[in-house]
């Protein structure tokens, strides 16, 4: 049976584990992640990218992590003092 059309994983998408998916989003996307800040979002937060699980063990579709890199990406600056975190204005 071919691996990319497992009965489960039917559209073939790539799962990773942890620490190869905190390796994928920054070296993708440039964003500063770790296996441990996957592992905290999982537990304590649902701002963290979604997940299956396989056992014990995570599993982040590619298509999720590129989706919540992207959210974590803000819009385009010309300047800090325009826009602030969350499009709150600066003082």
């Amino acid at each position: 049976m071919n691996e990319d059309k497992h009965p489960s994983n039917p559209n073939g998408e790539r799962y990773l584990r942890r620490a190869e998916a905190a390796a994928y989003i920054t070296a993708t996307y440039n964003i500063p992640c770790s296996p441990k800040t996957l592992a905290k979002l999982a537990c304590v937060s649902s701002e963290g990218p979604a997940f299956r699980k396989a056992g014990r063990f995570p599993l982040y579709p590619v298509s999720e992590l590129d989706a919540w890199a992207r959210r974590k990406v803000g819009p385009l600056m010309k300047s800090t003092s325009v826009v602030a975190f969350d499009g709150m204005k600066a003082n």
